[in-house]
């Protein structure tokens, strides 16, 4: 369901710290939403330097920009709350010495405009009851990933 993606210039990030982001970022997805963890996926994107730009001119800076589609439905409070708590466990996780090079985006989608697992998607908040709706099988697989 959630999709965030994280670019940064090529090396930034080691495997490591790709790892910790990814599971920083599902894990506080998940607490502020109330959505399982084995909904959301991190992207990691590396750019070559020169080919990352701000304000025109080629990045010069430590930055990196996380850019998540999540579903609509959200109450503003829990959004805010969540790209706070976000922007600081990114920073950390990738050692950031200033916050100002962490940047963090969120778009909504409407669920019933997305198909994962081979399941229309359940409004924001309704996540349990289209969990049990769903074939065993099907909720075995999920609640298997990220295990």
């Amino acid at each position: 369901m959630p999709t965030y993606y994280c670019t940064s210039i090529e090396g930034r990030l080691s495997a490591q710290q790709k790892s910790k982001i990814a599971g920083e970022i599902t894990r506080i997805h998940a607490e502020v939403t109330g959505a399982p963890t084995y909904f959301a996926q991190v992207i990691f994107d590396e750019v070559k330097p020169g080919n990352y730009f701000i304000g025109g001119a080629a990045l010069k800076h430590d930055h990196l920009f996380i850019f998540g589609h999540i579903r609509a439905g959200r109450a503003a409070i829990d959004k805010t709350r969540m790209i706070h708590l976000m922007a600081k466990a990114v920073g950390a996780a990738a050692g950031a010495t200033d916050q100002r090079s962490i940047w963090i985006y969120v778009g909504e989608l409407p669920a019933r405009q997305m198909i994962e697992f081979g399941c229309l998607l359940p409004e924001a908040g309704d996540e349990p009851a289209w969990n049990e709706a769903l074939p065993a099988a099907d909720r075995e697989f999920m609640q298997a990933i990220g295990k």
